[in-house]
C-alpha cells in the first residue's frame, strides 16, 4: 500500500560528487523539512541574492540533457531528475536539499546511489496526510513523433518506448506498475547514456565536462564501450522511465495515474507537467486517509 502520511528524512543525508555537465565537485546535504513544504533546493554557495529554489513546474527553466530549475533571481540547480526520482519513490515528500554548486552530482548515472544514501539517513513519518495528484482525464502533449501523456489509473504506472538507429539500442519498451519496490527492483540502477560522437560537440557547448564511463553508458556505433557492459538488456529505456519519474515529481506530489512516453525527453516531460498544471479540471488532490475513513 502506498504511504498514507507524509515523510521527510530522519537525519541529514550527506554526499558529494561531480556534475556530469559542469564537471564541478559539489557537496550535498538532504535535510529534514516540515510537512507540506515539498522539495526545496538551496545553493549555499550563493550569498548575494535569494538562494532558495523550490521545485515546481514553473521553476523548470531548461531541459537540454537534464532538468534545470531556477528562481526569480536567476539562481539555478541542474540535473535534479535522478535525485527527484529517488525522493518520490522512496516516499520522501519534504526535504531541503543544500548544495554548494550549480549542479547535482551525477554519481553513477542512476538513482541507486541516492536511494542508498537516503536509506542510511532513514525516513520519518510526519503528522500530515500524504497528498497524491490523481489524474481524472487524459492530458497529452505531442511533438512530431514524440508523445507524452498522463491518463487515469488506480495506481502509478509508467510506460515508455524509445527507438534509436544504433544496434546497441534499437527499439525498446517498458510498461510497469510503479511503487517503491518496483522502482528499486526495476529502474533505480539504470544509468544515463550517450553517444561517443556527441561528446565533442557537447563539450564545445560547455556540457558533459564531468561525463565518463563511470557515470554513463557510452555507445560508439553499435557497441557499448563500458567494460562491464549493461546492467540490464533494456537499460536504456528503463533509464528514460526513471528520468520521467523525476521530471514528473516537479508537480510537487506523487501521482495516481499512468504515464506514457514515446520518444520523449526532459523537454516533453516538462511540457506535459505544465499542461497538467494548466488543467485543474483533469486532476484532483487525494489522500489515502480520506479513503480509509470512507471505508470504515
Amino acid at each position: 500500500m502506498p504511504p498514507v502520511f507524509q515523510h521527510t528524512v530522519k537525519a541529514p543525508a550527506l554526499f558529494a560528487g561531480v556534475g556530469v555537465h559542469t564537471g564541478a565537485y559539489t557537496r550535498v546535504a538532504v535535510r529534514p523539512s516540515a510537512p507540506d513544504t515539498g522539495i526545496v533546493f538551496v545553493r549555499t554557495d550563493v550569498a548575494d541574492r535569494d538562494n532558495r529554489v523550490p521545485v515546481s513546474p514553473e521553476a523548470v527553466c531548461k531541459t537540454q540533457l537534464g532538468t534545470v530549475i531556477g528562481n526569480a533571481d536567476g539562481v539555478t540547480v541542474s540535473t535534479i531528475e535522478h535525485l527527484m526520482a529517488a525522493l518520490v519513490m522512496s516516499g520522501i515528500d519534504n526535504a531541503v536539499v543544500e548544495l554548494d554548486g550549480p549542479e547535482m552530482p551525477i554519481m553513477d548515472g542512476s538513482s541507486l546511489p541516492f536511494l542508498r544514501i537516503l536509506d542510511r539517513a532513514g525516513r520519518r513519518e510526519q503528522q500530515a496526510p500524504r497528498r497524491y495528484l490523481e489524474i481524472l482525464e487524459t492530458v497529452e502533449v505531442v511533438d512530431g513523433d514524440k508523445r507524452a501523456a498522463l491518463k487515469p489509473a488506480d495506481s502509478f504506472e509508467v510506460a515508455f518506448e524509445i527507438r534509436f538507429d544504433s544496434a546497441a539500442i534499437g527499439v525498446q519498451a517498458v510498461d510497469l506498475a510503479m511503487d517503491e519496490r518496483a522502482f528499486r527492483e526495476e529502474l533505480a540502477d539504470c544509468r544515463t547514456f550517450g553517444f561517443l560522437h556527441e561528446v565533442e560537440a557537447l563539450r564545445a557547448m560547455g556540457l558533459a565536462r564531468g561525463g565518463s564511463m563511470e557515470n554513463a553508458v557510452v555507445i560508439d556505433g553499435g557497441r557499448v564501450l563500458n567494460p562491464e557492459g549493461l546492467r540490464r538488456p533494456d537499460e536504456f529505456v528503463r533509464h528514460k522511465a526513471l528520468d520521467a519519474i523525476g521530471d514528473l515529481f516537479v508537480l510537487g506530489l506523487p501521482l495516481l495515474g499512468r504515464f506514457e512516453g514515446v520518444l520523449a525527453g526532459h523537454g516533453l516531460n516538462n511540457a506535459l507537467v505544465r499542461a497538467v498544471a494548466a488543467r485543474p479540471d483533469a486532476w484532483r488532490i487525494r489522500t489515502l486517509v480520506q479513503d480509509l475513513a470512507e471505508a470504515v
